[in-house]
Order: structure tokens, then C-alpha cells, then sequence
């Protein structure tokens, strides 16, 4: 009978853009309680970006976000993506959905960017969506105590991982 060596290898987890999307009959958000931006039927994305995103994450996440057929078609069948239905778009960054739950009850988000990395790229991202979709991506504004508001439709939710291509 021989013994076999088991040998456990724990490979560090790296971080990527996370996006919540969300189909909306309407969305908004609002600070200090003043309205910022609103949007009619699309599509409401939490954004969350990881400190070694790049801008390959950033094309890859646009691209899916106005490609991705979520939509219903006449048949009542999601075959539409927002570009299809003229849908409007809001971007609203959100660092915690890089949370990690692993140890304790404390969230960390040590893999979330830093503001000075963050920004740029969110507004990078914010960007590509607009020229992408052919709309005016209506935004959140970065680190602000935001008030989101939203009316579901569906509902229909999907996570996308930039890293999962």
C-alpha cells in the first residue's frame, strides 16, 4: 500500500472588475438628496473596480455589458441587447462589491482600487459604454454617500467578472 503525498497549493486570487447588472424600467441616483442623473428603461451597473484591472478588463466588460441579450424580443424572448432596445445606461461605481468574506465577519477591500487608480479607470470605462452603446452614459459620482433608486424588470440580474472570459 503505498502512501500518497498530497500537496496543496494555494494560488493567490486575484482581483477583477465586477459589474451587477441589472434590467431597469428606471433607475437614479441621488445625493445630499438632489437628484444627479436618471435614466428611463436599460440597464443600472454597479461597478467595482480591482486594484490590477486593466484596460483589456475595461473593453471586455463594455463590450459584454452592450452586447449582452437580456432583453425580450417580440417573442418574449431575451434576444435584445440594451443597444437593440435604444435603452438608456447608469454607471455607479461601487468598490464593495470587491469585498472579501473569507476571514471574519469585517468585509475587506483590499483589492478594490485606490481612488487615484479607480477613477480614471471608471471614468475610462463610462467612456467605452457611451461610445460603445452610441448614448450618453448618465453616472454616479465616485465615492459620494449615493442614494440609488430603482425599479427592476424581471428581475433580471447577472454578475459579470472580467476575469471569467
Amino acid at each position: 500500500m503505498s502512501t500518497a503525498n498530497h500537496f496543496y497549493f494555494f494560488l493567490p486570487i486575484f482581483a477583477a472588475m465586477k459589474l451587477v447588472i441589472q434590467r431597469v424600467k428606471e433607475a437614479s441616483v441621488s445625493i445630499s438628496g438632489n437628484l444627479h442623473s436618471s435614466i428611463g428603461q436599460g440597464l443600472l451597473v454597479l461597478a467595482g473596480i480591482a486594484q490590477d484591472d486593466t484596460v483589456k478588463d475595461l473593453e471586455y466588460a463594455a463590450h459584454k455589458l452592450v452586447q449582452m441579450r437580456i432583453f425580450s424580443d417580440e417573442h418574449g424572448l431575451m434576444n435584445l441587447s440594451v443597444k437593440d432596445v435604444a435603452g438608456d445606461i447608469l454607471v455607479v461605481s461601487q468598490f464593495t462589491l470587491l469585498a472579501q468574506t473569507r476571514k471574519g465577519n469585517r468585509p475587506s477591500y483590499i483589492e478594490a482600487a485606490r481612488p487615484e487608480v479607480a477613477i480614471p479607470l471608471y471614468e475610462q470605462f463610462c467612456g467605452m459604454v457611451a461610445e460603445l452603446s452610441g448614448k450618453t452614459v448618465a453616472t454616479g459620482v465616485f465615492g459620494a454617500d449615493m442614494k440609488v433608486n430603482l425599479l427592476n424588470d424581471g428581475p433580471v440580474t447577472i454578475v459579470l467578472d472580467s476575469r471569467e472570459k
